[in-house]
């Protein structure tokens, strides 16, 4: 049985004797737009005497960490600064026990693990990591982030292609889960590491 469509909503298939297709339904709409356009002023010279003018060096010590009380951020390079093109560079801290939103985001991600013993949670599946190991954080795959051990912090650095996907239009992120506002059990207290002692693969 046919179903019946606007004559507007029909293709030649109706004359073929093929079941007619609806133009106006999402699927079926072969004009869909995936990326904006690109548009406005880019001068490849005054962009480069711009990035030349940027800091080459960032003082870990003179940035500090933010949010908590469970998962803390420091953040070393964003695209709205402006010093490269193509990287989001970032130090997550995880208290005792700690553990961040659960989200998600188009942009992949690396995760050098500095110290401690954590695990991710990768739609609905847990993969487990250790200092010296790197999580990867796939294309619009929901995550969150833990640390394991209920005494001691965990440190990961995260490398993100954020600003390309933002420049190409492409940036698209959601929450599932909040970060929570309230300290992990035995992590009452807990302040982050600014300082840059050495914590590569601390035991």
């Amino acid at each position: 049985m046919k179903t019946e469509t606007s004559t507007s909503a029909v293709t030649d298939r109706e004359t073929s004797g093929e079941e007619p297709v609806r133009k106006d339904l999402y699927h079926s709409n072969k004009n869909r737009v995936f990326v904006r356009a690109i548009a406005g002023p880019y001068n490849l010279k005054d962009e480069l005497t711009r990035l030349r003018s940027m800091p080459r060096v960032r003082k870990g010590k003179e940035l500090r960490f933010v949010d908590g009380p469970q998962a803390y951020s420091r953040h070393y390079i964003e695209p709205k600064d402006g010093i490269t093109q193509t990287f989001h560079l970032h130090l997550e801290e995880y208290g005792p026990g700690g553990k961040s939103q659960k989200h998600g985001h188009v942009n992949e991600a690396a995760f050098y693990i500095l110290d401690g013993v954590g695990y991710e949670i990768h739609d609905g599946v847990r993969y487990d990591w250790k200092a010296g190991d790197v999580a990867i954080v796939h294309n619009n795959c929901v995550h969150q982030h833990f640390n394991a051990d209920p005494e001691k912090p965990a440190r990961a650095l995260v490398i993100k292609t954020k600003p390309m996907y933002l420049f190409m239009n492409m940036l698209f992120q959601y929450q599932v889960e909040p970060r929570s506002d309230k300290a992990a059990p035995g992590g009452e207290g807990f302040e982050p590491r600014h300082l840059e002692d050495n914590y590569n693969h601390a035991d």
